[in-house]
């Protein structure tokens, strides 16, 4: 499997802390069953800006001490990044990452409001021929209410990747019922740990993967964690599933309206 949204490099945001629990994390990666791991830390202008080159010497010693060691589990650069109207420019400066230098992007929205020049973001991106690739759709408060919009979102290039904690109620009730929606549409392109602490998502990887297989079935559960993966960190194209539009119920939409 290769994980392609974790928040490992240390100091770098808010995932690891120290080099010991950088290596730490990536042990128990390799426990679960990753062979390789994309390291997606935050950017987000004026708080989490780690240019590449910084960050690139960090993996190729990380790398290299894992050789040294006998651990077999490849490390391969990328970002997170936080919406802005600057996402290419901050690609074309070399401060943000693309994933693994291909042409595939992951970013994040605010967790509770639409951006209002979503669209023109991600036409933009379309037209410097990237593939846009939103992180966690699932935990959007305003996707959780409106979940068309992703199926909007994929129609006009956009991909998914789901975060594997969202079917375990890791990020609450409402993205445990969306992130099942979209698995059972076709909505979901990429499943990611988006890793920041040890003993929390790695550590339970039987039981999740064991829920998303009995959802989409052993050779769909491959595709999302490994052979989509593999495509994108190689920039060779992706061809997905005609998604199919999700309906909630007149509870469900009470549900995601109302309670917390």
């Amino acid at each position: 499997m290769i994980d392609l949204h974790t928040h490992i490099l240390p100091n770098i945001d808010d995932g690891s802390r120290s080099i010991d629990e950088t290596f730490n994390l990536i042990k128990e990666a390799k426990e679960a069953g990753f062979q390789k791991i994309v390291l997606t830390s935050h950017y987000m202008e004026n708080y989490y800006e780690t240019e590449i080159a910084e960050r690139e010497v960090w993996v190729k010693a990380i790398q290299e001490n894992l050789n040294a060691k006998g651990i077999e589990i490849d490390l391969f650069l990328g970002n997170e990044i936080y919406f802005t109207d600057n996402i290419i420019k901050l690609l074309e400066d070399a401060k943000a990452s693309t994933l693994n230098n291909s042409s595939y992007v992951l970013f994040e929205m605010p967790l509770n409001a639409e951006p209002l020049n979503l669209y023109d973001v991600i036409y933009e991106m379309i037209q410097y021929k990237l593939v846009p690739i939103l992180a966690h759709p699932e935990r959007y408060s305003f996707i959780q209410k409106e979940p068309e919009l992703v199926y909007d979102l994929i129609k006009k290039g956009v991909l998914m990747q789901a975060n594997y904690g969202s079917i375990i109620g890791q990020y609450g009730e409402k993205a445990k019922m969306i992130v099942e929606k979209f698995l059972q549409n076709n909505m979901i392109h990429f499943l990611g740990s988006d890793v920041h602490r040890q003993n929390t998502i790695y550590t339970r990887m039987p039981e999740i993967l064991s829920e998303i297989e009995e959802i989409i079935g052993e050779e769909k559960l491959r595709e999302l964690t490994t052979v989509n993966p593999e495509l994108a960190i190689h920039n060779k194209r992706i061809d997905i599933s005609e998604p199919i539009p999700v309906e909630l119920s007149l509870k469900e939409k009470i549900m995601m309206r109302f309670k917390k």
